[in-house]
Order: C-alpha cells, then sequence, then structure tokens
C-alpha cells in the first residue's frame, strides 16, 4: 500500500539526485569550459592555423562518440576533456580571425558576454520553474540536422547569406537546446552528468561561435 509518506520519500529523493547530477553537471561544465578556454588561448597565442573541415569534424565526432561510449565509466572524464580541448584548439584560430579585424576585440568580448547572458539566463529560468520542455526534442534534433547540413552547404559553395542564416538558425537552435538539456536534467530525463555536460557545452560553443559571426557580418567588419 502506496502511503502519503512515501510519496514525499520518494519524491524527496528524486529531488535530492536531481540536485546532485545538476552539482555534477556544473561542476564539470566549469572544468571543461576552463580548460577549452586555455587551449584556445594556446592557439590563439601560438597563432595555429586552422585545422581544416575534415580534420575538425573527424576529431570532434570521434570524441564524442568516445565520450558517449565511456560515459558510465573513469574514461569518459578522460574523453570530456580531450573533446572539450581539441574544440578549444579549433577555437583559436577563428578567434584570432576576429581579433584582427578593427573592432575584434571588442566583437570577441560581445559575443562571450551574449552567450553567457543567454545561457545563464536560460539555464536558470528552467532550473527555477522546473518546466518540462522535453517536447523540443525531436524538433531539435531535426533542426540541428538541418543548419548543420546547410552549413555545409554554404562552406563548399561559399554562400555567404546562408552562412549568416545557419549562424542565426544556430542561436536559436542552441538557445532552445539548453533549456531542453537543463530541463532533462531537472526532471530526470537525463541521468548521467557527462552526457548533460558535453550537450550543454557544444550549445555553449556554438552558441558563442553563431553570435560571432552574425555580430562581425552585421558590424560590417566581415
Amino acid at each position: 500500500m502506496i502511503t502519503n509518506q512515501s510519496v514525499a520519500t520518494t519524491r524527496r529523493e528524486g529531488v535530492l539526485a536531481s540536485n546532485k547530477l545538476i552539482r555534477n553537471t556544473y561542476l564539470l561544465l566549469s572544468m571543461t569550459l576552463l580548460f577549452s578556454a586555455l587551449t584556445a588561448g594556446v592557439s590563439v597565442v601560438m597563432s595555429l592555423p586552422p585545422m581544416g573541415l575534415l580534420i575538425t569534424l573527424g576529431g570532434y565526432f570521434g570524441l564524442l562518440f568516445l565520450t558517449s561510449k565511456f560515459s558510465n565509466s573513469a574514461l569518459g572524464l578522460l574523453f570530456v576533456f580531450a573533446l572539450t580541448g581539441f574544440m578549444g584548439l579549433t577555437l583559436g584560430p577563428l578567434i584570432n580571425a576576429y581579433l584582427g579585424l578593427p573592432n575584434g576585440g571588442q566583437l570577441v568580448a560581445t559575443a562571450m558576454g551574449g552567450t553567457a547572458a543567454i545561457f545563464l539566463g536560460l539555464s536558470a529560468y528552467a532550473i527555477t520553474t522546473r518546466k518540462d520542455f522535453s517536447f523540443m526534442g525531436g524538433f531539435l534534433m531535426v533542426g540541428i540536422l538541418v543548419a548543420f547540413l546547410a552549413g555545409l552547404a554554404a562552406f563548399f559553395f561559399s554562400m555567404p547569406g546562408l552562412s549568416l542564416a545557419v549562424s542565426a538558425m544556430f542561436v536559436l537552435l542552441m538557445s532552445g537546446l539548453i533549456l531542453y538539456q537543463t530541463s532533462q536534467i531537472v526532471n530526470g530525463g537525463e541521468t548521467n552528468y557527462i552526457l548533460a555536460t558535453i550537450t550543454l557545452f557544444v550549445s555553449i560553443f556554438n552558441l558563442f561561435t553563431s553570435l560571432l559571426h552574425l555580430l562581425g557580418a552585421f558590424s560590417g567588419d566581415e
């Protein structure tokens, strides 16, 4: 027989598990962001050249696969830092390119500030309201796939207008993904803090690069 006390106990245990997952996720996310910033800084200081599309995508998807495969073991943590560090290295040449523009430093700082404001605002909203945004999962999956393919088309066929539209799409999609993933963490849809961290990190990374592209285009510096 289920009593009110047992129901209350189950709810309390669920809340405690959710709070623990949130702490672990945001602690790991903070560490990976710092590590990625470090590798990006090294890349900027050393003026490393772009790695090329094939190496970038191969490294990203390969390390993402390994992170997911070993997400329930200590190796998962190693691959999390390998992935985020690699993404930081790929970000360095992009930041250097913008820093070389007349207003580059301000563009980079504005993109960073905008990314932080969007992430913190959406995360705080999802955590405090505890609303369920799981209904967005299918839409986000399709939208990200379409935006990714459109981005490849813009790259190979040198279509600046389409590239700009893709960046705008990614700003919206990554904002939605932050809401979705945070909601999954809060409401028990995601129980693995390594996978949750990677999803949020990728959202922040793409949000920053997309904002940087849009700001550069609308400022007339590109």
